[in-house]
């Protein structure tokens, strides 16, 4: 048997499946007991006012400011040890070759 007619059979053993399934659940939906709906509207008391804005009592910003100042570090070009001189454009943002030792990477991770 070739996988073309293969596929076919399955195909057509998954749609009658799924058309036999279908079947016994609109025959189902079309036996059970129906529900009476009764269309009556009466309005109910008016929703409470909704409360005001209060700000809060934290002063976020001060908090945000205590904690960026105990994890925030400072670099500058002076961390930097004087070995790694840019050559080319680095206005244009080519840097050209150069070579950055890892005691000048080192030095600063431990400025601080």
């Amino acid at each position: 048997m070739k996988s073309t007619d293969f596929k076919k059979l399955i195909k057509e053993a998954v749609r009658e499946a799924i058309q036999e399934e279908l079947k016994d659940i609109l025959l189902e939906a079309v036996r059970s007991p129906k529900q009476i709906v009764r269309e009556s509207y009466t309005p109910g008391p008016p929703p409470p006012n909704p409360p005001s804005y209060a700000p809060p009592s934290i002063d976020f910003r001060s908090k945000y400011a205590e904690v960026l100042g105990e994890t925030a570090m400072s670099f500058t070009s002076q961390d930097a040890q004087p070995s790694f001189k840019p050559q080319g454009d680095p206005v244009n943002g080519n840097l050209g070759s150069g070579e950055l030792g890892m005691d000048q990477i080192m030095g600063l991770l431990n400025t601080k």
